[in-house]
C-alpha cells in the first residue's frame, strides 16, 4: 500500500470542507482551533479479479433472443424462448367468419427495432429455420434462462417451421424503406388451430372469460430454431394471428368478403420464459492472470474482491471521500462478427444480485453502481466513485472481505424537463439479454485502486 499525505491549513476555505464531506464542512470553520489542519491522504490498494460462470439470470421481458451463434473465444449460445399470449377478458371474434370458417393462421416474430433492417448478431445471410411447438403444461413465474423446455411441451408435436435468414433479400428496396415495414419471420400454423379457436369462443364462451381459462386452453407456444447456426434474432414481439373472411354489405347493398384477423401478443401481463445455453467456454474459465471475461447473456461476468479487512483499519477514524473505478477492455476480436461489448456494467455486492433483478431495483449509489456507458474510444467502463461502497462495508461488515460482482446489464432511461434544464434518469436496470463479449485487464497496473480521504490532524 503506498500512502500520499497532504497537510491543508484551514486558510484554503470552506469550499475545500464542502468537498471533503458534507458532515465535515457542517461544523464550521468558527469553532475549530485556529492551529487545526486537514490532511488528506491517497491510499493505494489492490484487487483481485476472477471470471464467474453464470448458471442463468433473470430475464423477465416481453422481448427475447432466437438463434444459435459461435464465437471462437466466447463459444456457443442457444437462444430460444416459451411464451403464453394475452387474451382480454370474454374475448369474442370481431366478426362472424364467413360459412364460420378460419382461412388461415400464423405465428410472427418481429425483430425490428433501431435498424430499419432489423436487430440481430452475427451473419445476416447465414441460413436458419424457426420452428414452434405447443406448450403443453403450464408455465410457471421462474424467470431464470436454465429452464428445461422439454418439461412443458411435446417436441415431437411440431406446430409449423419457416426456413429464413436475418436480412430477407426477397424484400424489394422500395418496401424496405416504406415506413409499414417490419422484418419479421412468419410461421405459418394449422388452419384446425385457429378454427379450435373459433368454435371454442362459440360452443365454451367460457374458455375466454379471463386470462386463467384462456392459459389452460391455450398453455402457449416454444420458439426455438431446429436448423443453422450463425445469427442471433433480437426478438422485439411475437404475435399469433388468425384470419379470416366476413361478409359486408356494398352501398350497392351487395355482398362481398373482406379479410381479417385476430392477433393475440406477449404482454407484460403474461408470461415468457427465455432460455439461453452457453457451452464451449473453457478459454474464459481457465486460470489467467492477464485477463477477465464477460458474456452475455448468461454466460460469465467478472468477480471483484475489495480488501476490506485491509482498508477499513487505516480508513476508520477517517472520512472516505472518493473511490474511483476504471476497467481497462482489450480491443474486440480481429474475426468476422466478433462479439462486442455490452453497454454498461453493474457493479454491487454478490448476495445482493438475487434481489436487486427480482425487486426491479436500480442503482442507489450506496451499494449498486452502474457504469458509464462503455467508452468505445479508450474502451473503459467507468465508475465515478464507489467511495459509498467502502463506507457501508466498513459499517456492516469491517473484516470481511467485500466480495462484488461486475454484470452486464441494459438501462432504460426517461427525460425530466424542470426549469428549461433536462436531466436523464434511470427507471429500470436489467440483464443484458443481447450476445456480447469482452475481456478486461486484470494485470497489476490496472487491478490498482486509489482511495482519498481525509481528517482532522493537529
Amino acid at each position: 500500500m503506498k500512502i500520499k499525505l497532504l497537510i491543508l491549513g484551514l486558510g484554503l476555505g470552506t469550499s475545500f470542507l464542502a468537498g471533503c464531506n458534507d458532515d465535515l464542512s457542517s461544523i464550521g470553520t468558527s469553532i475549530q482551533p485556529g492551529d487545526d489542519t486537514i490532511a488528506v491522504y491517497t491510499d493505494t490498494f489492490r484487487i483481485q479479479a476472477t471470471t464467474m460462470q453464470l448458471d442463468s439470470i433473470y430475464a423477465r421481458s416481453t422481448s427475447a433472443q432466437l438463434g444459435e451463434l459461435y464465437d471462437p473465444l466466447y463459444g456457443n449460445l442457444v437462444s430460444d424462448y416459451m411464451c403464453q399470449f394475452y387474451c382480454p377478458n370474454d374475448f369474442q371474434f370481431a366478426h362472424t367468419p364467413y360459412e364460420g370458417k378460419i382461412d388461415s393462421v400464423e405465428f410472427n416474430i418481429y425483430y425490428n427495432g433501431s435498424n430499419k433492417n432489423g436487430v440481430w448478431v452475427g451473419d445476416s445471410l447465414a441460413p436458419m429455420r424457426a420452428e414452434i411447438f405447443k406448450i403443453t403444461s403450464p408455465l410457471q413465474k421462474n424467470f431464470y434462462t436454465n429452464i428445461d423446455p422439454r418439461q412443458y411441451c411435446n417436441m415431437q408435436e411440431s406446430m409449423g417451421a419457416q426456413a429464413y435468414t436475418a436480412y430477407n433479400t426477397s424484400i424489394s428496396d422500395s418496401l424496405r424503406n416504406t415506413d409499414s415495414y417490419n422484418p419479421h419471420v412468419s410461421i405459418k400454423m394449422p388452419t384446425e388451430f385457429g378454427q379450435k379457436f373459433y368454435d371454442e369462443t362459440i360452443n365454451n364462451p367460457g374458455t375466454f372469460k379471463n386470462q386463467e381459462t384462456f392459459n389452460e386452453f391455450f398453455p402457449g407456444l416454444y420458439v426455438t430454431t431446429t436448423f443453422g447456426s450463425g445469427n442471433i434474432l433480437s426478438v422485439a414481439s411475437s404475435v399469433l394471428k388468425i384470419y379470416y373472411n366476413h361478409a359486408v354489405k356494398s352501398t350497392a347493398g351487395k355482398d362481398s368478403l373482406i379479410t381479417t384477423w385476430e392477433a393475440f401478443s406477449i404482454t407484460k401481463e403474461v408470461i415468457q420464459l427465455s432460455r439461453f445455453k452457453n457451452t464451449d467456454m473453457s478459454q474464459l474459465l481457465q486460470p489467467n492472470d492477464s485477463y477477465a471475461f464477460f458474456k452475455t447473456p448468461a454466460g460469465v461476468c467478472t468477480r471483484i474482491v475489495l480488501p476490506t479487512k485491509e482498508i477499513t483499519p487505516i480508513m476508520e477514524k477517517r472520512i472516505v471521500n472518493n473511490l474511483p473505478l476504471e476497467l481497462k477492455a482489450m480491443p474486440q476480436e480481429d474475426w468476422q462478427y466478433a462479439l462486442a461489448p455490452p453497454p454498461y456494467l453493474l457493479i454491487l455486492p454478490e448476495d445482493s444480485v438475487k434481489s436487486f433483478f427480482e425487486g426491479n431495483q436500480i442503482d442507489n449509489n450506496i451499494t449498486s453502481f452502474l457504469s458509464k456507458v462503455y467508452d468505445a474510444t479508450t474502451r473503459t467502463y467507468s465508475f465515478p466513485n464507489l467511495a459509498n461502497l467502502v463506507k457501508y462495508q466498513m459499517e456492516n461488515n469491517p473484516d470481511k472481505d467485500l466480495s462484488l460482482l461486475l454484470i452486464p446489464v441494459d438501462r432504460t432511461t426517461t427525460t425530466n424537463n424542470s426549469y428549461g434544464q433536462s436531466t436523464v434518469v434511470t427507471t429500470a436496470i436489467t440483464n443484458y439479454l443481447a450476445p456480447s463479449g469482452v475481456k478486461i485487464r486484470k494485470d497489476e497496473e490496472v487491478m490498482k485502486i486509489g482511495i482519498t480521504s481525509c481528517e482532522y490532524a493537529r
